[in-house]
This record gives structure tokens, C-alpha cells and sequence, in this order.
């Protein structure tokens, strides 16, 4: 069961400034985690969900990319009023992120023991032998066979289920109270796919870390998470319980998302979402996904909905959620068509 709030995001925004303008690429982004908790966040390409992770740690690419404003608390701290040096010390030791490919993530030039080892020492102060000594202890723990042999080995020695799960051992080296989990099965194949689940799940268990689970595939989501954020156009429009979520979807964007799911039984052309997200640079007033969304009146074209209670522990950002939308004219012919 959860415990007490580890990570409180509050009204997170990551703005790129470039020659088109301000791309809004986190715009508002709130959500809290708590120990022993799997929140899994979800959406299409380019929705923001990479760049929330990497917002949190502070590893946006800069001058481009700023955190405009916000808080991240993180055990009590606010880590974007931390200074660079004070934010190293934090990343690895209390938050860290297990990245999408291994691939690029590894350093081909130096020994899988000299990168584990490297990122234990950024933050554990030990004698070499001491280091090595955990370095093996973490790559067993990640269930990495022959640990003590596998430390001379370069990364293009190992497969890609065992790079992610090199990757998976750095990441807990230092025991941090919140692990970022950013598409990290999409290169293995299915039987690693489930291995690797298995083995984060069993870590969690052992260790109580919170773990935020970045990913497309929603079977991913039924299986790993307690709660689910889905994001569109830079930021959340329906949050809650993956259950009640999953049960009940409120947002037409979610009820899309769920739709376009291959479903076994169903032996007609698989449901596609029509249209485009809006551009991040040049984002309208209304509700993002209203121009794909049959739903829509014209009160979603002028104001971006407020937060509506679809159930316990389950919000979303939509019009159709509150009076207004009763009242208001249909729009005549939106791009989209969302399946009931």
C-alpha cells in the first residue's frame, strides 16, 4: 500500500525559446507521488511526457529549454530552487531515470563495471574495493548472472535486456526514493518485456521506491500502475485511479487513446484518431483536442475547461463534466470523430 507523498510536481511549466516563438511543452503539469507507488503517465509522441520526466531532474537541453515556473517537491525540497551543483548531488541519490535505449544510454568505451561503479561514487564516499564491491551487488540485484564476470564486460557484449537491466542497476545503486521509468521495455522483445516488469516490481517491494512508468502500451499501465496521468499538448487531462480510469474513461481523449487498443475479438479496421495535436508554439484558447473531438461545443473552443470530479480519486479536464456544456451550440464539423 502507498505511503506518505515522496514527489508533489505543482503547476509545472518547461517552455522551448527558439525562433518560432515559446513552445509550450510541459504547461501546467501537476501530480503527486507516494511511497511504494507506480503512477504511469501516457499519450501520444510529442505530448510531453519525456520532457516532464526530464524536467524533474533538470536535464532539459538548455539555453533552448527553461523551467519558467512551478515547484517539484521532492522529500520536503523544492528541486527547482536548488542550485546546479546542489541538483547533482540530488539526482542519483534521491530521483533517478531509467532511459528509453540502452543503446545510446551506455558508454561503449568503458566497462559495464566502470559506469555502475562511477555512479556510486558520485554520491557514496568509499574505497574502490568498496565501490566495486556494490556495483556487483547492485547488478545482482537487477538479476544479472555472473555479476563479478559481467563487470569487465563492455556494453556490446551484452544483449539488450541486459544493457536495460545495467541501466536498471545504476539507477538503484544509490537507493533513490523515486525511480523514472521512461519507455524502458520498448527495445526487448515480449518474453524480456515481462521479465524486466517482474523484476521492477520486485525492487519496488524490496526497497518501497516510487516509480513514475513513461509509456504507450496501456497493458504496460494495467499491470505495473496504481494511478495514471494522460497527457495532451503539454499537459494532464485526465488523472485517477487506473482502475476507475480504465473502467470509466471520462476525457474523449482517453476514451481514443483506449479505443485504438487492438482489441482480439474485433475483426473490423482498427479505430485511428483523425487530425493532428495542435502545435505547441501556437496553442488555442479552448480545450487542445477539440478540433478532433465529436464532443465538442463552442464553449471548448473558447476556454480551456476547468477541472471536473469524474469519480474518487479520479479528475479530468473536460466540458463535458460541468453545466456549461449543456448550454452550449455544437460545433458544426470537427476533424475528429471519438468512438462512445
Amino acid at each position: 500500500m502507498a505511503g506518505d507523498v515522496v514527489l508533489d510536481v505543482k503547476d509545472l511549466h518547461t517552455y522551448f525559446f527558439n525562433r518560432r516563438g515559446v513552445t509550450k511543452a510541459v504547461d501546467g503539469v501537476s501530480f503527486t507521488l507516494r511511497e511504494g507507488e507506480t503512477l504511469g503517465i501516457v499519450g501520444e509522441s510529442g505530448c510531453g511526457k519525456t520532457m516532464t520526466a526530464r524536467s524533474l531532474l533538470r536535464i532539459i537541453p538548455k539555453p533552448a529549454a527553461r523551467i519558467v515556473s512551478g515547484e517539484v517537491i521532492l522529500d520536503g525540497e523544492d528541486l527547482v530552487s536548488l542550485s546546479d551543483e546542489e541538483m547533482r548531488q540530488v539526482r542519483g541519490s534521491k530521483i533517478a531515470m531509467i532511459f528509453q535505449d540502452p543503446q545510446t544510454s551506455l558508454n561503449p568505451v568503458f566497462t559495464i563495471g566502470n559506469q555502475v561503479v562511477e555512479a556510486l561514487g558520485t554520491h557514496q564516499k568509499g574505497r574502490n574495493r568498496n565501490l566495486a564491491e556494490r556495483a556487483v551487488d547492485a547488478l545482482r540485484s537487477v538479476r544479472v548472472a555472473a555479476p563479478e564476470r559481467r563487470m569487465f564486460d563492455y556494453p556490446h557484449q551484452m544483449s539488450g535486456g541486459m544493457k536495460q537491466r545495467v541501466l536498471g542497476a545504476i539507477a538503484i545503486s544509490s537507493t533513490p526514493k523515486v525511480i523514472i521509468a521512461d519507455e524502458p521495455t520498448t527495445a526487448l522483445d515480449a518474453t524480456i518485456q515481462l521479465q524486466y516488469l517482474r523484476l521492477l516490481k520486485d525492487i519496488q517491494a524490496e526497497t518501497g521506491m516510487a516509480i513514475i512508468f513513461i509509456t504507450h502500451d496501456f497493458g504496460i499501465v494495467a499491470r505495473m500502475c496504481d494511478s495514471v496521468a494522460v497527457m495532451y499538448a503539454g499537459r494532464v487531462v485526465e488523472r485517477g485511479d487506473v482502475r476507475q480510469l480504465f473502467n470509466n474513461p471520462s476525457h474523449p481523449y482517453t476514451q481514443a487513446l483506449m479505443a485504438s487498443v487492438p482489441q482480439m475479438e474485433r475483426t473490423d479496421r482498427l479505430f485511428a484518431i483523425d487530425g493532428q495535436p495542435p502545435a505547441l508554439y501556437a496553442l488555442p484558447d479552448g480545450c487542445r483536442f477539440a478540433d478532433r473531438c465529436s464532443h465538442a461545443r463552442d464553449i471548448c473552443i473558447r476556454e480551456y475547461p476547468r477541472e471536473g470530479r469524474a469519480g474518487e480519486a479520479h479528475t479530468s479536464y473536460c466540458w463535458m463534466l460541468h453545466q456549461e456544456w449543456q448550454q452550449a451550440s455544437p460545433v458544426a464539423s470537427p476533424v475528429g470523430v471519438v468512438a462512445d
